[in-house]
């Protein structure tokens, strides 16, 4: 849901001209379901591990059977892409490199690199408003690269997260950046994360024609970036402080979100 909406929002917040009900619903639903996919898939990968930390999870808990998760994850991948294709070329390529990635993702980098994982789960997110422009103007212009590094906020909080998880994560084997190089180094390679993201956010307001009701609450939300992160280096690294400030984080999206609605309908 957050994906397409994420997408849907960045194709108004772009386009000065009105969008059919036809199109949001192709928009939004194309990217849901090509993400939710992904995550079906990724149940698949995790069922050994799951079953291990999370045994309430659909498969190990035996609400659904590995064939009709396949099954569901396929029909998602295919609705999702015959969407997209229906938008315009452009969309439908840049759904199949996603999907492609998100096997990928889920059947080999996860188990070989936590830290190339939480990398290439930054970067899909950041496609959304690459896709949101694409379906619109069916291009890539400056409007969706000048957003995009706004992804690089996800990857610190991929990181922040595996620490939360180190505990599981250890007893399944997963090579996350905590079991690696501990979770104070860790703590440090995402809070340059969030300070990318910090610099870069604002920048859609000079780059493109982004205007004031953008520039303020993303302005807001850079200053909670920065000031998470100031934190994180200072305070101890406790996994007590990393969910504090991880939910801090999480909380304070909401602001992204409104700075992109009010670009679109004002």
């Amino acid at each position: 849901m957050m994906s397409g909406g994420l997408a849907l929002i960045t194709a108004f917040a772009i386009n000065n001209d009105a969008i059919s009900i036809q199109s949001i619903l192709m928009i939004f639903f194309s990217m849901a379901f090509i993400t939710s996919a992904g995550f079906s898939i990724n149940d698949y990968f995790d069922r050994e591990s799951d079953a291990l930390i999370k045994p309430k999870r659909p498969i190990p808990s035996g609400l659904f059977s590995l064939k009709q998760v396949i099954i569901i994850s396929g029909l998602l991948f295919a609705i999702g892409l015959v969407l997209a294709f229906l938008i315009n070329w452009l969309s439908f390529l840049i759904l199949l490199v996603d999907s492609v990635l998100l096997i990928i993702y889920s059947a080999y980098v996860k188990r070989k690199s936590g830290f190339a994982a939480n990398i290439l789960v930054g970067l899909l997110v950041g496609t959304a408003f690459i896709y949101g422009e694409a379906t619109i103007f069916q291009k890539i212009s400056l409007i969706s690269i000048s957003l995009y590094p706004i992804c690089f906020g996800t990857i610190s909080g991929n990181i922040l997260r595996d620490v939360l998880s180190l505990e599981g994560d250890t007893k399944v084997g997963y090579p996350t950046l905590p079991q690696k190089i501990g979770i104070k180094n860790s703590v440090r390679i995402a809070t340059f994360f969030f300070l990318v993201t910090a610099l870069f956010a604002p920048i859609p307001y000079f780059l493109v024609p982004f205007g004031l009701y953008y520039l303020i609450p993303i302005s807001f939300w850079s200053f909670l970036l920065a000031y998470t992160s100031i934190r994180l280096l200072t305070v101890p690294s406790t996994v007590e402080n990393v969910k504090k400030y991880e939910r801090i984080v999480t909380m304070s999206m909401i602001l992204l979100l409104l700075s992109l609605i009010l670009e679109a309908i004002l």
